[in-house]
């Protein structure tokens, strides 16, 4: 398999804080279940920070020893390949789904960060939905079922796009991640019942954005705050 190999630029986070919110992030993900290995991570609305929490989940599973692949599949809006500076285009998620590339074009990026791959979102498409829907991403993904311990997919808002319901059936698990302030409860119950439709099983929820000034949690310095599934939602499993 040839690979692209990438240099990501990534903004060092430190502290005691930032530190165990990921930790126990990836600790309770771990403990949904061996069986749980190609996760969704998804946010009701734009701007909630799930791109941010994907690569953070894919990175800390990886620092760990697990053979993990991110794939951007926000091929509508993705701000992973700049917001990570890749200097050199890479062939895309989009491409692989339109025929424009195969698997073994360099479709899979090898990181700087050892045990991590990367399938970028590739070029914008006008028809996202209907790439989606392809055969192709139920291959790749049963491909990187066989090759990595774990698949992280990040996948647009629920709210905004039918793209994430269109991926939900074929992953194992999905987190949400929801931003402190940004969106009102109904719309986060509405978007937990769309993922409960796909019968995609929800993990957990991520409250990002958090005031810090506030006090009484474990915050990072984005205000990430992982925060079981049950107790987020009073207690539902």
């Amino acid at each position: 398999m040839v690979k692209n190999k990438v240099k990501l630029r990534v903004k060092q986070e430190t502290g005691f804080q930032f530190d165990e919110a990921i930790k126990t992030l990836r600790t309770n993900i771990q403990f949904c279940g061996a069986n749980i290995r190609t996760i969704m991570v998804t946010s009701t609305l734009p701007e909630e920070g799930k791109s941010t929490m994907s690569f953070e989940i894919a990175r800390a599973m990886a620092l760990m020893g697990k053979k993990v692949i991110l794939i951007d599949a926000d091929i509508r809006r993705s701000t992973m390949a700049a917001k990570y500076q890749i200097d050199n285009p890479v062939p895309g998620l989009s491409q692989y789904l339109s025929g424009q590339h195969e698997l073994e074009d360099g479709l899979i990026c090898e990181t700087d960060i050892p045990d991590l791959d990367v399938i970028f979102s590739g070029p914008y498409a006008p028809n996202p939905a209907e790439l989606l829907e392809e055969p192709a991403l139920d291959k790749l993904i049963a491909w990187c079922r066989e090759e990595y311990d774990y698949c992280i997919i990040d996948t647009p808002p629920l709210s905004s796009v039918i793209d994430g319901a269109i991926i939900a059936p074929k992953c194992d698990g999905a987190v949400l991640v929801v931003a402190s302030g940004k969106v009102s409860y109904p719309l986060v119950q509405k978007a937990k019942a769309q993922l409960e439709k796909t019968g995609c099983r929800i993990l957990g929820a991520v409250l990002n954005k958090i005031d810090t000034k506030k006090g009484g949690y474990y915050y990072n310095k984005y205000g990430s705050y992982y925060k079981h599934y049950g107790d987020y939602y009073g207690g539902e499993k």
